[in-house]
Parts: C-alpha cells; sequence; structure tokens
C-alpha cells in the first residue's frame, strides 16, 4: 500500500469507500449533537410562540422528575414556573423577551414534580423564520442550586455579621454607658473628696490658733505640717497669757486621727487652759488634765495624748527668761543656745495622759538669755521614713538623734529660722512624713536684733 492510495480503515480492512466515509461521519455527529443536547450541563427547552413545549432535553426532565411525554404538547414554560415566577413571567420576562427578542441571566423558580422547588438561571431567545416571523423560543436553563446555597450562605454570614456589628454596637453603647457612669461616679468621689477636704482643714484650723503673740522680748514662730489633707490630725499647740506677766505654753498630740481624735483634741487644749488658770503650776496643769481624761474616756475606748505643757516667766532684772516644762510622756524640748551648742531638755519618765490616774509628771526648767532658742515638736517629725544616706543611721526613721544634729548646725538662730528650717526639711522629708507634726519656737533676741555669729 502507497501513501497514494487513499486512507485505510483502522482495522487494517483495506480502503473504504468515499461515500461510505462521510455518511458515517454525518452519522457521528449527528448522534453526538443529539447526546450533548439531552445530557448537557443545563436544561434545554424549546417552545411555541405561545409558550407550548415543543421539546426538553433529558437532563431537565431529571431535574424536574418529569417524563417528556407529560410535558411535550401539554404543557407551557408557565407552567412549570412558581406562582411568583408565572407572574414575573407574564408582566416582565415575557414582554422583555416579545419587545428585544433575548432576555438572560433572569433567576426563576421551577416547580418539580414532586412540588419541590428548583431555582435557576432562565436565558431565552426568539428564533425567527427567514420571513422574519418569529417561529419558537429556544430556552437555557443553568440549575442556580449551588448559586442559591452560596447566596444564602452570603446571605447567612451577612446577617451573622450584621449581628455581630449590632452586639458590638451594644457593647460599645454599655461600654460607653458604663464609662460615663464611671465618670460621673469618679466626678461625685472627687466632689465629696473635695468637700470632706475642705471640712478636714477648717476643723484642723479650729483646732489650732489663728495667730501667735508672745510676751515682750521673745519671739514666737509655729507651723503645722499636714500629712493628709483626708484626715484631721491630733497635733495642738498654744501659747497664752497668765496672771503676774508670764504666759502659758503647750504643745501636745492626741493618739488616733479623724473626728474622735479632734473631739479629744478640742477637750484637751480647753482643760489646758482653764487648769492654766486655776493653777498655774504645769505638773499641777498635766494632772488635772490626767484626770479629765481618764474620767472621760476609759473602758473601751481610752483616749490619750503626749503633750509638754510649760510657763514663761520674765526674769526681776529683765536679762531673760525662766522656762518651767512639764512632760507627760512627750519628746524632750530642744534648747539652742545663742553662743553655740543644742541639747535636749530632759522630762525623764513623764507617763502618757489619759491612761493611769495617777500619771507620773516630769518637770525641768531652764533660764532663756539672748540669743537662746527652744524648740517643741511633735513625733511626725521624727518618726518621718528617710531614704538611704539621708541620715547618719543611712535610712529608716528620722529619729530624735539626726533632729538634734540639724538643729545644732542652726546655731545661731532665731524663733522663725528653726521654724524655716524646719519647714524646709519636712518638704525634703517629702511622703515619708506620714504623720502630721506640730513645731512651736520661741527665742530671746539680743538687743542688738540679730543674732552673732
Amino acid at each position: 500500500m502507497t501513501a497514494g492510495s487513499g486512507d485505510e480503515d483502522r482495522r487494517g480492512c483495506g480502503p473504504v469507500p468515499e461515500d461510505d466515509e462521510a455518511a458515517r461521519f454525518s452519522a457521528l455527529l449527528e448522534d453526538n449533537a443529539e447526546d450533548l443536547y439531552e445530557n448537557a450541563p443545563c436544561g434545554y427547552l424549546s417552545t411555541l410562540m405561545d409558550g407550548q413545549i415543543a421539546k426538553v432535553n433529558k437532563t431537565l426532565l431529571t431535574w424536574l422528575g418529569y417524563r417528556r411525554e407529560d410535558l411535550v404538547g401539554r404543557r407551557r414554560f408557565a407552567d412549570l414556573l412558581t406562582v411568583g415566577g408565572r407572574l414575573y413571567h407574564e408582566t416582565h420576562f415575557a414582554p422583555l423577551l416579545s419587545l428585544q427578542g433575548e432576555i438572560g441571566g433572569i433567576a426563576l423558580e421551577l416547580r418539580a414534580a414532586d412540588g419541590s422547588r428548583l431555582p435557576v438561571l432562565v436565558t431565552s431567545t426568539v428564533k425567527s423564520g427567514e420571513d422574519g416571523k418569529p417561529l419558537l423560543i429556544r430556552t437555557t436553563l443553568f440549575d442556580a442550586r449551588d448559586r442559591r446555597a452560596y447566596e444564602s450562605e452570603l446571605l447567612r454570614s451577612r446577617q451573622a455579621a450584621e449581628q455581630a456589628r449590632h452586639e458590638a454596637e451594644e457593647a460599645r453603647h454599655e461600654a460607653d454607658q458604663a464609662r460615663a457612669a464611671a465618670e460621673e461616679a469618679y466626678r461625685l468621689i472627687e466632689a465629696d473628696r473635695a468637700r470632706l477636704q475642705r471640712l478636714t482643714t477648717t476643723l484642723q484650723r479650729s483646732l489650732l490658733p489663728p495667730s501667735l503673740t508672745g510676751p515682750a522680748g521673745v519671739e514666737v514662730a509655729a507651723h503645722y505640717h499636714t500629712a493628709s489633707a483626708d484626715e484631721v490630725g491630733g497635733d495642738f499647740y498654744d501659747l497664752f497669757p497668765l496672771s503676774r506677766g508670764s504666759w502659758g505654753l503647750f504643745l501636745g498630740d492626741v493618739c488616733g486621727k479623724g473626728a474622735a481624735a479632734a473631739a479629744v483634741t478640742s477637750l484637751v487644749r480647753y482643760t489646758l487652759r482653764a487648769a492654766a488658770v486655776y493653777d498655774p503650776d504645769p505638773a499641777a496643769v498635766l494632772a488635772n488634765l490626767n484626770t479629765v481624761l481618764t474620767h472621760e474616756y476609759n473602758g473601751t475606748d481610752p483616749r490619750f495624748c503626749t503633750v509638754l505643757f510649760g510657763v514663761l516667766t520674765p526674769d526681776a532684772e529683765g536679762s531673760g527668761f525662766s522656762l518651767t516644762l512639764a512632760s507627760g510622756g512627750h519628746p524632750p524640748a530642744i534648747l539652742l543656745r545663742g553662743e553655740g551648742g543644742a541639747r535636749h531638755l530632759p522630762t525623764p519618765d513623764g507617763q502618757l495622759i489619759g491612761v493611769i490616774p495617777d500619771a507620773h509628771i516630769a518637770t525641768t526648767t531652764v533660764h532663756l538669755g539672748p540669743g537662746d532658742t527652744v524648740l517643741l515638736y511633735t513625733d511626725g517629725l521624727t518618726e518621718a521614713h528617710t531614704a538611704p544616706l539621708a541620715t547618719p543611721a543611712g535610712g529608716g526613721r528620722y529619729g530624735d538623734d539626726a533632729l538634734l544634729d540639724f538643729t545644732a548646725r542652726l546655731v545661731p538662730t532665731t524663733a522663725s529660722g528653726a521654724i524655716t528650717a524646719l519647714r524646709k526639711l519636712l518638704d525634703a522629708l517629702g511622703g515619708g512624713v506620714d504623720d502630721d507634726t506640730a513645731l512651736l519656737a520661741l527665742s530671746v533676741p539680743h538687743p542688738g536684733g540679730e543674732p552673732r555669729r
């Protein structure tokens, strides 16, 4: 067999006549076209112009569960639609198809033989004859169940997102309300705290003399350091005239803080003044105070204080003053001599006032000459916390010895100079001072005015 002898049968049976080959190829094409139509992945439907079904492929029949003879020549396309679909077909789909000759991508629902619904996308085209007159309508239907499921899932996701957004908005709204409520509560708390601080400050001032005026020839200075603006402290001091040119003075500390301590402080100040008028002897004054406190406060609610009470009396020759101090468990006063040096004025074994009926009262007497200064203080200063290396002890409590060393470096000084230096010290200790501190200083100036250095 040569190359020019023509095509041969694939089974090697010799050449195939050209007429038979053309017939066989035509039959093959016709068979493939029919199979493609019947088993296409989409539904095909041909109807007359009135909608009567003339041809339908196997795919659509399978989808709907009909036999071919159930539809062809018996039903119209609109009969396969749901009620809503028929209404849309009559009012929109059919008029537009008639007007345009083609319409595509329309979502409709078919009603299957078992009553179930099948979502489809419909494309229809009008086929016309050679004379231009419409002959039939060819319709292609795509299964939209996957798309419908996707759209449903998308809708559910969108609804879930909307619900989440709504819940987030609600949560944010609740958070805003909670924040607003918290801010309002904070504002009210701050307003209450400010009112409390004003009341505390007013009450604290009422327990202290508005001003101090000493005897002629004596300079007086005082300071009250408040550790907390929220609580009334129990520290107190005063200076007042007695008979025959002498003056009474006291400084002390009531245990506790707040309104209860303020009440005791008021009673102590009143009692000290009244007792000094009755009998100015410092030991007798503190004994009277001890009697009042042990009588008024006993049992389960004892109240006590530490206190120094003194009487300042001018010398007959006018060279200075005599100061007698009585102590009820209070830290000793500090004497700063004009010529230099500082020391404690010992009042040993003085007991707390208000604890036992017959408390021991210790007394001491000192002469104050020109340039001398005496300092009375409460333990808020000496018990202040200090940073490491701030004191010779290297931290801890400030202490009596540190205060004595500090005041010794001030000599020569005056009452106002000593109080100014101690105010700066308290400010330097800052938050370490966690208890109120009262300071009272008296000095006898040099005749020339300024202290000699």
